[in-house]
């Protein structure tokens, strides 16, 4: 966050709270923060609302926040020391109500835009939500401050499954760690949905960013954890501590319901632990190549909508939560402080003893690309995917792409190889290609069914055949865009062929607008896609917008109506990326509506 000046003279100190080694995205919250003057009428006290003393009832200045539910009791005790000690912005008493809720429905609420939130200030458990709430950028709009607190991600296990791994004297990287732990008949390994916890995203970024180092299949390596993970998966953090085994007695350890190990935040090992006995107390591996960290950023949300008071008030909030006071009662809580350094009574009590690498730095943060990718990787990996591509073979295709000396096609050839490499063997995929009168009067031609990337065919694999299919497109000299039936018949043939548990979906690339003057309109095709779209058999179309003149409002006007969206990349090489992102998205979104 940029420097700011603070209300009355309130101010921090700046000792032990440098940046964390974290992907920033901070940026500087509004200048009416700083600049403009407390002004604004009485707010009356509220039902249900802690009670001020009289001198505060008629000018306080309410907050509410939502915060993350592991960090919302520690923000929770420093607003209601503030309110007891009167703490004030530009004279008037602050009082900010805290409210837990969950980090990935409020992303999901805010990127959608579809209510006005009934709250100033969101603490995430992480920043990368954060890239999730600004989705496609038409949802309500956040500002992002500083983080107030860290913890890192660890793998936390029961004292009988730490003794099996050599706890705490054997060091393991995070693909060691978790291919030991896998390996090993004694150990169970939960882990909370990567698509809803910061923690499990973040373990699974980490262990595929260490295989990857281990060089040979790391993709293969990767998404056999994931597919084991996923047998034995959470919804939350909270769900996946209730996995674990009840002590060691031989009841709990031989239930096959029960986890002997899950990954886990070394804050959520504290509050496990500050409630067990003995027994059931976690002891915490942390891998050698670096822990991220979870790292609690302070947003503002829908900022201009507030009141000049309002937005002094938050900023001070803000810089309560960064003072010695505070910061003390965070860490009676289990947090680290922001840079990632924490006192030997925090990790003791979480379950971290020497020589684990508990006071290393911290991993560098993964970006957001790599987070995207995990993500694509998870929700087709877990689901299984079943995908129909359509790609436009129109003579546009061969336009040669800026600083590259390759045409579009080209280019787009090898970003569908690279993406095919993402897919598991039990994926399957088919491709079409399109442009006008490519088949006799049609605008459209199968190339290769859809089936299984494992299946044999033609003396090798589906996944070979599909690569080289991949390869031979070329662009259809003179050939225009013809969108909209192709549009309607790839998806009335997903439709059709539908596989139940699996994530069904038909992804089209165009460079162009549809130019077939014969075809129906983008208006019946819009309503026929309505018509016919079931919300048991969803298939939602991923349409990709590729190149300057490719027209992303119209792709997503069309895919939205099917459950899923426009996309639109101007250099043809971010396919790869933008189709784990859509997979990802639209998977998630029709996960979330059943």
């Amino acid at each position: 966050m940029g420097r700011h000046s603070l209300p009355d003279d309130y101010a921090t100190d700046g000792s032990g709270d440098g940046p964390p080694p974290r992907r920033r995205r901070t940026v500087a919250i509004a200048t009416m923060l700083v600049l403009a003057v407390a002004a604004g009428t009485a707010v009356a006290v509220q039902d249900g609302l802690l009670s001020f003393s009289k001198s505060c009832e008629d000018s306080a200045v309410r907050l509410s926040m939502v915060a993350s539910p592991d960090i919302a009791p520690a923000v929770r005790a420093v607003a209601d020391k503030a309110r007891k000690d009167d703490l004030r912005s530009d004279g008037r008493c602050l009082y900010v109500r805290v409210v837990a809720r969950d980090s990935y429905k409020v992303a999901d609420a805010l990127s959608s835009g579809t209510r006005t939130p009934d709250y100033q200030i969101w603490l995430p458990d992480s920043d990368l939500w954060l890239d999730r709430a600004k989705g496609s950028g038409d949802g309500i709009p956040i500002t992002p401050g500083d983080s107030v607190a860290s913890s890192p991600v660890t793998l936390a296990t029961m004292p009988s499954a730490a003794k099996s791994l050599g706890w705490p004297k054997k060091k393991y990287s995070w693909a060691e760690l978790t291919a030991a732990a896998m390996d090993s008949d004694k150990v169970r390994l939960g882990a909370a949905d990567p698509a809803r916890s910061a923690t499990g995203l973040l373990a699974l970024s980490s262990i595929g960013a260490s295989s990857e180092k281990q060089g040979g299949d790391s993709d293969t390596r990767v998404a056999a954890t994931a597919k084991l993970l996923a047998q034995r998966m959470s919804d939350d953090d909270a769900q996946a501590l209730e996995t674990l085994a009840q002590g060691d007695s031989g009841a709990e350890q031989g239930n096959p319901r029960r986890n002997q190990a899950i990954l886990l935040s070394e804050q959520a090992a504290f509050a496990h632990n500050a409630g067990s006995t003995d027994g059931g107390r976690l002891d915490l591996f942390y891998p050698k190549d670096g822990t991220p960290l979870l790292d609690y950023p302070y947003t503002l949300v829908n900022e201009t909508r507030m009141t000049t008071s309002e937005g002094r008030a938050a900023l001070r909030f803000m810089a309560l939560l960064n003072e010695p006071g505070a910061q003390t009662i965070l860490k009676g809580h289990g947090f680290r402080n922001v840079d990632g350094t924490a006192g030997e009574s925090v990790v003791a009590s979480a379950g971290g003893r020497k020589p684990q690498p508990y006071a290393t730095a911290a991993a560098a943060a993964p970006s957001a690309e790599a987070l995207q990718q995990t993500l694509g990787m998870w929700t087709i990996t877990v689901q299984s995917a079943r995908l129909t591509t359509v790609v436009d073979a129109s003579g546009s295709m061969a336009t040669i792409v800026p600083g590259r000396n390759q045409s579009r096609m080209e280019v787009t050839k090898a970003s569908l190889i690279q993406a095919l490499n993402q897919f598991t063997p039990n994926d399957e995929i088919g491709l079409w290609e399109f442009a006008t009168t490519l088949d006799g009067d049609k605008d459209y031609r199968r190339l290769v069914p859809t089936g299984r990337l494992g299946d044999p065919a033609k003396g090798g694999t589906h996944r070979e055949r599909l690569a080289a299919a991949f390869s031979a497109l070329q662009p259809v000299p003179g050939g225009a865009t013809g969108l909209y039936d192709t549009t309607l018949a790839a998806y009335k043939d997903a439709q059709a062929t539908y596989v139940k548990g699996k994530f069904n979906a038909v992804v089209i690339l165009t460079d162009g607008s549809n130019q077939d003057n014969r075809s129906l309109s983008r208006s019946a095709l819009v309503a026929e896609l309505k018509r016919i779209a079931d919300p048991e058999r969803p298939v939602p179309l991923l349409a990709i917008a590729v190149g300057p003149e490719a027209d992303r409002e119209e792709v997503n006007e069309i895919a939205k109506v099917t459950g899923g969206g426009g996309y639109q990349v101007i250099d043809p090489a971010e396919i790869q990326a933008v189709i784990l992102q859509a997979v990802m998205t639209a998977g998630q979104s029709n996960h979330a509506a059943r």
